[in-house]
């Protein structure tokens, strides 16, 4: 008799050595999951923190890409870019596991909480495989209560001095980026990605390029117009975003700014629910 779905998945979970992250540069590394990109900051000597944190179940495999490069010396922090199921899912397991406190911005505290939950995906937006099956993907708040709290007003990061956050909203309300000065690092969350979000085929087949926002949960499109063109004039030399394979140098500069200038035919869909 065929295995059922549980017994696969518990096999599946028990093989996660190829869970290793790559580096970036000394003290920045990410580990590419199923669906999204979760991003370590800080050198294996030094303290660090988890930024996102894929999908629910896939904490062991995190786990174990955190411990090949730090060992078992937890991070100071976990931060959100924002809270939907691909990017929170595994914030809670790790966050007991490792008795670290969860950030997020402000506005997207309560679909942390337990309060409110994120507009379905929108499968009329086309593009791909994802964009059909997404309204069906969770978007029923996450319930991170006692552990979760707001980021500073100020653009701060808890534990990185020398980074600061950036507001991106548009995908979410409350969605961020963490930005370097030093280095023009972007850790983009899904403001822009770095393949096409709703192909599955970018999945198994990752070409490099750029494009807007995940276009099935974007709820607000001039918004995220706007958070695009902010990111073109930072002009970063690295992007790390959410979906995709991280770009930087010349190419990715020309792809980044081309998109901030013509947002509107080639980032929001022809097609969508609102």
């Amino acid at each position: 008799m065929e295995r059922n779905y549980s017994e696969k998945w518990q096999e599946y979970e028990k093989n996660f050595d190829h869970a290793v992250a790559e580096e970036i540069v000394r003290d920045v590394a990410y580990y590419r999951t199923l669906l999204s990109n979760i991003v370590m900051i800080g050198a294996p000597d030094e303290e660090w923190v988890l930024v996102d944190t894929s999908l629910r179940r896939y904490h062991n495999r995190i786990l174990h890409a955190c411990e090949e490069r730090y060992g078992t010396k937890p991070p100071k922090a976990i931060i959100l870019t924002h809270g939907h199921f691909d990017h929170a899912g595994s914030a809670k397991k790790l966050a007991d596991h490792w008795q670290v406190p969860v950030y997020v911005h402000e506005n997207e505290m309560e679909y942390v909480t337990g309060q409110k939950a994120y507009p379905p995906g929108d499968p009329t937006v086309g593009g791909g495989l994802i964009s059909l099956l997404s309204a069906a993907f969770p978007t029923k708040p996450e319930h991170l209560e006692n552990i979760v709290k707001p980021l500073p007003s100020d653009g701060s990061i808890p534990f990185l001095e020398d980074w600061r956050y950036i507001k991106t909203p548009g995908h979410t309300l409350g969605h961020i980026s963490l930005y370097r000065d030093s280095d023009q690092i972007l850790i983009a969350g899904d403001a822009v990605s770095t393949e096409k979000p709703e192909s599955s085929w970018s999945v198994l087949f990752p070409f490099q390029h750029i494009y807007g926002p995940p276009a099935y949960f974007t709820e607000d499109w001039m918004s995220a117009e706007q958070s695009l063109k902010k990111i073109a004039e930072l002009n970063p030399e690295t992007i790390i975003a959410g979906h995709g394979i991280p770009m930087h140098g010349e190419t990715m500069q020309k792809e980044l700014k081309e998109l901030a200038a013509n947002f509107i035919e080639r980032a929001i869909p022809k097609h969508k629910r609102h």
